[in-house]
């Protein structure tokens, strides 16, 4: 077979919200324990892989970027990777956002939970704005530090330069977004920092129901949920990360909430139950259909 099938994609309701997630692609790494639990030894990370069934020396990452139709909006959560990952087999949440039956032109609101090229890439498509028509929300924090030429020199410079080429242009349509705030009715910001200075997770709420979408604060799910306390070389400041994994985990078990995370297996959405080293993750399957 030769033929190129859509991009995966997962839909359910969430109240009165119909919830999209597209699989932007996926890619393959190898050695997993110089990504996830650098910080412990390499037979450690290989072990619990082992009792987790997965395969030791390599390890998949999947990108899921999420649309949220509350019935006056149109909301694009992430936007993948864009014409820049199209070479790699990445780059698809455009194509999916159609194949769903949506238009670049019917969203309205484009949320980013953080600005790293996975999340932003997809803003710009063939040299202007991939959705033409929306508005834009960023965390304040978040644009100040990648913005700022302080990064200029720095390891950080290479993200610098990608939000002042997919970001910086919409900065006019953006708003800055601080703890709390609201992007639309029944859908807010928390500021969960650590993978990067300013990342977000969004609260969504509606008719009862609650999803919480949270980017980048864990990402995967047995090495980064199963032992949140281990480092992971994407995040910034590990320690915070680390605190705010915790944090956010936490409360999404307590309150036995699901959850969307970007790097979780396809279609990223589960639930997780608090264990003493961690949490297991426990995937989605009819919860909402019933």
């Amino acid at each position: 077979m030769t033929a190129v099938l859509p991009p995966a994609t997962h839909q359910f309701k969430l109240g009165s919200c119909t919830v999209t997630v597209v699989k932007d692609g996926a890619s393959i790494m190898d050695n997993p324990w110089e990504t996830f639990g650098s910080n412990q030894a390499p037979d450690t990370v290989r072990k619990l892989l082992e009792q987790n069934f997965l395969p030791t020396e390599k390890l998949v990452n999947s990108y899921a970027p999420a649309i949220i139709d509350t019935g006056s909006d149109v909301i694009v959560v992430d936007t993948g990777f864009g014409a820049a990952g199209r070479a790699r087999g990445l780059g698809r949440f455009r194509e999916g956002l159609k194949a769903v039956g949506y238009t670049p032109e019917q969203v309205t609101v484009v949320a980013l939970t953080h600005l790293h090229g996975d999340h932003i890439n997809g803003l710009i498509e063939e040299g202007g704005p991939a959705f033409p028509n929306a508005r834009y929300v960023a965390g304040e924090i978040e644009y100040g530090f990648w913005t700022d030429r302080a990064r200029e020199g720095t390891p950080t410079e290479g993200g610098h330069k990608a939000v002042l080429t997919n970001v910086a242009p919409f900065a006019e349509k953006m708003t800055f977004l601080k703890d709390g705030d609201q992007i639309v009715s029944g859908m807010t910001a928390m500021l969960a920092p650590g993978h990067t200075p300013g990342h977000l997770v969004f609260h969504l709420e509606s008719g009862g129901r609650q999803l919480v979408m949270t980017g980048d604060t864990a990402n995967h799910y047995v090495l980064s949920l199963g032992r949140p306390d281990w480092d992971v070389r994407f995040d910034m400041d590990k320690p915070q990360a680390a605190k705010t994994r915790r944090r956010i985990f936490d409360m999404i078990a307590a309150d036995r909430i699901p959850f969307l995370g970007f790097h979780m297996p396809f279609p990223a959405v589960g639930f997780v139950e608090k264990q003493p080293e961690g949490f297991r993750y426990i995937p989605k399957s009819y919860q909402f259909d019933v």
